[in-house]
């Protein structure tokens, strides 16, 4: 499409969420791409202003760059399909699903599609029978945060309670994970079609905030390495896996790959970060799209349920 066959274009950033110093980054990054690109481009915060304004205001489309809660969990896509203005990414009901980690390894484990062996933990959990079932080290993480926030690698069983406290703060819903060994892979996907494999190489293997964002040190390998046919089929494992959860547009899904060859799938993320340390940005120029392309790619797969 010509760029300003899309009119009038929101970039929804920032928001209530606890990643909301993120989504401010991944939103000015897309704002100035589209701009660049001759895209009409607005920010548009929805922790400031109502989002009934983007209907009174005539736009007529928005690209969502929002995470967490209350951006990437259905919330603003139903908003925006009342509104009738056509947004990015997965609609209601995927967004929904792939926010909370526990449905979302409910519905991977109905299809038969691997993922870590888990357990839903309160205050009022046997914490030396879950590290029992699960095995040590494991994962505590709140079900409905992203980008690490409330994560803890447990060690010991008497940690677990503290663990689990850190998570509780982020969120009611909080799990432990079985954690599996092996080298860490992100797969970004573009409508029906999956992006090169990245392969991540954290800092004694620690890909938690700081890392992510805020360093230097994490390295990112793309090509990620494997044998062609290998990352195929990864890949194709991939798409079934956003298949099974109804997402559309565009997504990253998050993967270990054990030593063995086999791999676990960790979560799907719906809006990903688009920050100059965001992986689907990267795997994009590997499969020849620039970050213009890119966000006029994701812009013209806007949709209304």
């Amino acid at each position: 499409m010509d760029a300003k066959a899309f009119g009038k274009v929101a970039v929804l950033l920032g928001g209530k969420s606890a990643e909301r110093e993120i989504s401010l980054m991944s939103g000015k990054n897309v704002l100035e791409g589209l701009r660049k690109a001759g895209v009409d481009a607005h920010a548009f915060d929805p922790a400031e202003r109502d989002v009934s304004d983007l209907k009174r205001e005539g736009y007529a489309r928005a690209f969502i760059a929002l995470h967490g809660r209350f951006g990437e969990d259905g919330t603003v896509q139903g908003a925006l399909e009342l509104l009738g203005i056509p947004y990015t990414g997965s609609g209601v009901m995927a967004s929904a699903l792939c926010m909370d980690k526990v449905r979302t390894k409910l519905v991977w484990l109905a299809c038969g599609l691997p993922t870590p062996r888990f357990e839903v933990i309160t205050e009022q959990s046997n914490w030396s029978g879950v590290a029992k079932k699960l095995g040590l080290p494991l994962i505590v993480k709140p079900a409905h945060e992203g980008s690490t926030l409330g994560l803890t690698k447990v060690l010991a069983a008497a940690d677990l309670k503290t663990a689990y406290e850190r998570a509780a703060r982020y969120d009611g819903l909080v799990l432990a994970e079985q954690f599996v060994a092996g080298e860490e892979l992100t797969a970004g996907f573009l409508g029906d079609e999956a992006l090169p494999l990245i392969r991540i190489e954290a800092p004694q293997g620690n890909y938690d905030y700081q890392n992510k964002y805020f360093t230097d040190d994490t390295k990112y390998i793309c090509p990620c390495g494997l044998p062609a046919p290998e990352e195929r089929q990864i890949q194709k494992v991939v798409m079934r896996s956003a298949e099974a959860l109804g997402c559309s547009g565009w997504g990253r899904a998050d993967l270990i790959r054990r030593e063995d060859g086999s791999i676990s799938l960790l979560e799907i993320n719906t809006s990903p970060g688009m920050t100059g340390h965001s992986l689907v940005p990267m795997a994009a120029k590997v499969a020849g799209l620039d970050f213009q392309q890119l966000v006029l790619r994701i812009l013209e797969m806007a949709h209304v349920g």
